[in-house]
Parts: C-alpha cells; sequence; structure tokens
C-alpha cells in the first residue's frame, strides 16, 4: 500500500459510538481514487460501543487509517484534533453515517486547483434505512422539508431529493455538507469553531463568505446521507440545529435566511393557539390550520409522485417534528446567546452584506491546548 508520510490529502473524521457503521463508512473513504495518496484521520470522543477498538483493528491492516482522542467529545473539537495531525496539502471533511462517492476527493481537489473558489461540496442526498428515515428522506423532496437551503440535491445520476440538472455546479451559502479545502485555507480561518457542537460548517462557511471566498457545490460529489429513524432523533437533531442556527445568525447576521423563520413562527403561534388570550388565540389556531393544510398537500404530493409514495402517510408528521424542533430550539438559542436583531434586520431589508466577525475563534483542539 502506498506510503501516507506526505499525503495529497488528509480525510477528518470524528467520530462517537459509530459502531453499526464504521466498517462500511471506513470502507467507502478507503475506496477513495485519487491521483496521490490520501490518509484517513479519526477523532474518538470516548465511544463505549467498540467503535475505538474496530477502528485500531483496522489501523493494523491499513496504514492510511490514524486514531486520535477527542477529550472534548464534540465534532469540532474532533474536527480540529485531526486538522492539527493533518498532514496533505489538501484536507477534506467526511462523516461516519455518510456514503461518499469514490471520486469525492478527486474532484474536489480538481475543482479547487482551478483556483476560484476555496470550498468545494457536494449535494446532500438521503439514503434512507428504516421507516422513519424514509418518510425523512419523502420529505426533503418537499421545499417545506429543504427550506431555502441549497446543500440537497440530486447526484450525478439523477438520484436523490433537491434542485437543479445534476451536471451544472453552483455557489452555496452557509448551507454546506462536508467538503474539500486546502489545508492552509482551512488553518487561516482557525478551524472550526468549537462553540458550536452543532451548525460549525454553516457558522465556517460564514467566516468564508465574509473573507470573499467561494463556496461551490459538485453534483459529482454528491454523498448518500442515512437520516435518523426515529421521531425522537429527528426532534434532537432539529432542536440542536435551531438553536446553533441562532448562535449562528447572532455572530454572522447575514448567514440567516427569510426561510429559517418559518420554524420558529410555527412553534410561537403552536403555542399561541395554547396559551394566548382569546381572540389571539383563534388566529393561532386559523394559522396552524392553514400550516396544517400545507403538511397534508405534501402529504398528497408524495402519495401521487414516484419516488416515495408508501411513506406519505408519515410525511406531515416528519415536517411537523423538523418545524417545531427547529423553532423551538430557535427560541432557545435566543434565550441562551440573546436575540439575533441584527440577523432579523437584515432579512427584512434585504442587505447583501454584512460586517465581517472579527472576534476569537474557540479552537483549542487545534491549538492543542
Amino acid at each position: 500500500m502506498a506510503s501516507v508520510a506526505s499525503p495529497t490529502v488528509s480525510v477528518l473524521v470524528p467520530v462517537l459510538n459509530e459502531r453499526a457503521a464504521i466498517r462500511e463508512a471506513v470502507a467507502t473513504m478507503a475506496s477513495q481514487q485519487l491521483d496521490g495518496t490520501f490518509e484517513l484521520l479519526f477523532a474518538d470522543g470516548g465511544s463505549t460501543d467498540g467503535t475505538r477498538e474496530e477502528l485500531e483493528r483496522i489501523a493494523l491492516t491499513d496504514p492510511r487509517v490514524r486514531v486520535f482522542d477527542n477529550p472534548l467529545r464534540g465534532t469540532a473539537s474532533g474536527l480540529n484534533v485531526c486538522l492539527r495531525e493533518a498532514r496533505g496539502t489538501f484536507v477534506a471533511r467526511m462523516d461516519a453515517h455518510t456514503l461518499y462517492p469514490v471520486t469525492y476527493l478527486q474532484t474536489g481537489i480538481e475543482r479547487l486547483r482551478v483556483g476560484d473558489c476555496a470550498w468545494v461540496a457536494g449535494p446532500q442526498v438521503a439514503e434512507p434505512r428504516g421507516q422513519v428515515s424514509a418518510a425523512i428522506a419523502a420529505a426533503m423532496d418537499s421545499p417545506l422539508g429543504r427550506g431555502g437551503s441549497k446543500r440537497w440535491g440530486r447526484d450525478a445520476g439523477g438520484n436523490g431529493n433537491g434542485n437543479g440538472a445534476a451536471a451544472a455546479e453552483y455557489d452555496l451559502d452557509t448551507g454546506v455538507f462536508c467538503g474539500v479545502w486546502r489545508r492552509e485555507d482551512l488553518l487561516a480561518h482557525n478551524g472550526w469553531d468549537e462553540g458550536w457542537p452543532r451548525n460549525q460548517d454553516s457558522e465556517l462557511a460564514a467566516r468564508f463568505l465574509a473573507a470573499g471566498q467561494r463556496i461551490v457545490c459538485v453534483p459529482a460529489m454528491a454523498a448518500r446521507y442515512i437520516p435518523r429513524d426515529s421521531f425522537g432523533a429527528l426532534w434532537r437533531q432539529y432542536r440542536d440545529y435551531g438553536s446553533y442556527r441562532a448562535k449562528t445568525a447572532g455572530r454572522h447576521p447575514g448567514s440567516l435566511r427569510r426561510s429559517a423563520l418559518l420554524p420558529p413562527l410555527v412553534a410561537l403561534d403552536a403555542a399561541a393557539a395554547v396559551v394566548a388570550p382569546p381572540r389571539v388565540r383563534l388566529l393561532a389556531r386559523a394559522g396552524l390550520l392553514v400550516y396544517g393544510a400545507a403538511l397534508a398537500r405534501v402529504g398528497v404530493d408524495v402519495a401521487c409522485g414516484e419516488r416515495h409514495p408508501g411513506e406519505a402517510p408519515r410525511v406531515p408528521f416528519v415536517l411537523a417534528t423538523m418545524h417545531l424542533a427547529h423553532g423551538v430550539g430557535f427560541i432557545d438559542g435566543c434565550r441562551r446567546w440573546g436575540v439575533p436583531w441584527r440577523a432579523f434586520a437584515h432579512v427584512v431589508r434585504g442587505d447583501e452584506a454584512m460586517p465581517a466577525y472579527r472576534g476569537e475563534i474557540d479552537a483549542p483542539s487545534l491549538r492543542g491546548d
């Protein structure tokens, strides 16, 4: 097997209790077809299910695999641990619960070498494993599921969910999923901020965009993401996303999209329908009826479609879970970190640009503190 003393690209993978999927994930990562060499760096956050032991067994037979401790246990800290140890000219982020095309690294590096962008990513294509997971995939086929994010798309074969032609690349805002960078660019931005256990890629993307650096989505790099397979896990996922989306909006007001206001409005409307004064309560309930009709329409569209007709009964409940969880999380984020008034003003006025963040980045794992 080729030496990885000076690899072309270092793949960064934070892991925590991924035993069920880790062997398949490593196999897809290790099968990358690249004009050069690569290393696979795993930062384990103290797994208790045998993930670490499985990775160390793989490392015994594959010198490209290296395993490190992630004592702070977070995703951002794990990425920074790996970035600190990375030896490649290029760096890629991969997740253990995602399956990547074999040309993911090669395509990303070739696109970066053109020189007109600093971050190359692919669309996120849902690959369900279970009934709830399949309903989530169906929900993401709808605008109410995707919101304003462009990161959900179709792969090069036209499969998956989302928008746009399979062959045409397009620019991304802070709705990003993994990606490939030059290591020097990530280091110049001080890596991932470890105050963001969720939404850390969006926060980092806001810094890249504020610096005038393009983020490009290449559909040929579409990665197959395995959605959660329970309503409880879906609720926790979107609650956390909502909470840290509020924090990101506070630091980067220009990152907030209009579509991100729908979930907190739905959550506030649901609360008003129960506890508000009578007249307001009636208006709130009317709003919920309109919202429920919109969800039902999505369910009908799914039932009449060709891709997920069997998932139609669960799709409205999936969408409601996503929206309410995200909304509750966003409101809680406002409580924890303050209301992002400047972001709301940006949405209302439609400002083209906002001042870049000039404060410090909390990245002790990158510094080795």
